[in-house]
């Protein structure tokens, strides 16, 4: 057992470090003194430095506590979304890179001074680069064939009145992409992680979950009954698909499922 300099030393963190993972429940030391002081054990080590690791690799410390919690084979999964988000952002950074060799060579061409206020023609080159950008990402993730199938699901399943309100919104962008997905992956390993702890669907780690679930559910429907409606339609229609058309694969086991159902008729009779 160490003491939380001795631990610090022996890891090369700061003890400010440590106390503050002990704090946002990512690492707490394995035992106290009975005089209340830290005592940290080898095993602490071994998760310190799976911690730091993925620090390096870009994770957020929420992220962090996902992996550690949900076991390697989550770990595994999202080290492979990692890699490809990152190589996703060396992308955007070349796209950037472009920008502004293409913005150079306008304002070179038309002897443009950025002094003067005259943006115009730099905001074009920045438009239709992004432009570029999200028509290569939509094709990157989906085939022809599922881009269809999305099309007809949101056809169907939205009403005209949502359609509008939806157009109406700002681009959806690969970066709203990323954030979405760290979020919702964040929901999913908490259900896996719940189902695989056998954890009661009414308790409040389970209900804080589905209140996750929720906030991430207003966030896209803003409080519209009209969106709301049209995307349980969405869900229902994707849901009654075959499995070779479902543009992406099922996101819930059915134990999974049904405990989230449980847990969801738990939270409507606490919420109403």
């Amino acid at each position: 057992m160490y003491y939380t300099g001795e631990f610090a030393l022996k890891a090369s963190v700061s003890i400010r470090t440590l106390r503050y993972y002990d704090r946002v429940g990512l690492l707490s030391p394995s035992r106290y003194t009975e005089a209340g002081y830290r005592l940290y054990s080898d095993d602490d080590l071994l998760t310190l430095q799976q911690i730091l690791a993925l620090k390096f690799l870009g994770f957020s410390l929420k992220e962090i506590k996902a992996c550690l919690s949900s076991g390697p084979k989550r770990l595994h999964e999202v080290l492979a979304m990692q890699k490809a988000m990152m190589r996703e952002r060396r992308t955007q950074l070349d796209s950037i890179i472009q920008a502004i060799d293409e913005t150079e060579q306008v304002l070179h061409e038309h002897a443009l001074d950025c002094a003067e206020g005259n943006w115009q023609a730099i905001v074009k080159v920045i438009q239709a680069i992004q432009m570029e950008q999200n028509e290569d990402w939509v094709n990157k993730y989906f085939t022809p064939e599922q881009r269809q199938t999305m099309k007809e699901l949101s056809e169907k399943s939205y009403s005209p009145e949502a359609a509008q309100k939806l157009a109406q919104r700002r681009e959806w962008t690969k970066e709203d992409q990323h954030v979405a997905d760290q979020q919702w992956g964040a929901v999913q390993a908490g259900v896996r992680r719940l189902v695989a702890q056998g954890a009661d669907p009414a308790s409040s780690e389970a209900q804080a979950v589905i209140e996750q679930e929720q906030a991430l559910i207003a966030q896209f429907t803003q409080g519209d009954a009209e969106i709301d409606a049209s995307l349980k339609r969405w869900w229902n229609n994707y849901n009654e698909l075959p499995t070779e058309k479902k543009p992406f694969p099922d996101f819930y086991s059915k134990e999974e499922l049904a405990f989230l159902e449980k847990a969801h008729q738990v939270y409507k009779q606490r919420n109403g």
